[in-house]
């Protein structure tokens, strides 16, 4: 068991690493130096979610990851991650993040060149996101995900 200090530390890390990570996400354009510290931020906050998080931070951790590496045109990786965070999802009844893991499925399969597959991944997402009772700015977040994802299919 931790001890109350090695929690908020462990808890501290992880939120600054996630945060930084979609500082370099967010970059329209990143150096390979840039894409290796991103990709490290990432796994780096998941990492201490393992011990200070919930079946909400594991899959939300393993989402970003899934992002990093569809970002770095890795999508074998993106995928594995995508369909961990969906898998955590599925299993532990999170109707909110399942947006999110199902848009980082269909990214990673945009990314892969499976137009099909990411097609029908981002459909479930928008079906997911109108059955939710979410507010505007949840929304919001979720559809200019799907956006950008969609972007990505039809390149």
């Amino acid at each position: 068991m931790l001890s109350q200090s090695e929690f908020e530390l462990h808890r501290k890390i992880a939120r600054e690493c996630f945060n930084e990570t979609w500082n370099y996400l967010d970059k329209r354009a990143r150096d390979s130096r840039e894409e290796q510290t991103m990709l490290h931020l990432a796994h780096a906050s998941r990492y201490h979610r393992s011990y200070v998080g919930n079946a909400q931070n594991f899959a939300i951790g393993d989402w970003q990851i899934s992002r990093v590496y569809a970002a770095i045109n890795q999508p074998h990786l993106a995928l594995n991650f995508a369909k961990s965070a969906l898998a955590i999802c599925e299993k532990d009844n999170l109707p909110k993040v399942i947006i999110s893991a199902y848009e980082g499925t269909a990214r990673a399969y945009a990314v892969a060149k499976d137009q099909q597959s990411a097609k029908n991944y981002i459909n479930k997402a928008r079906e997911q996101l109108a059955r939710l009772t979410a507010d505007d700015e949840d929304k919001k977040v979720y559809s200019e995900q799907m956006r950008e994802t969609e972007e990505l299919i039809d390149q």
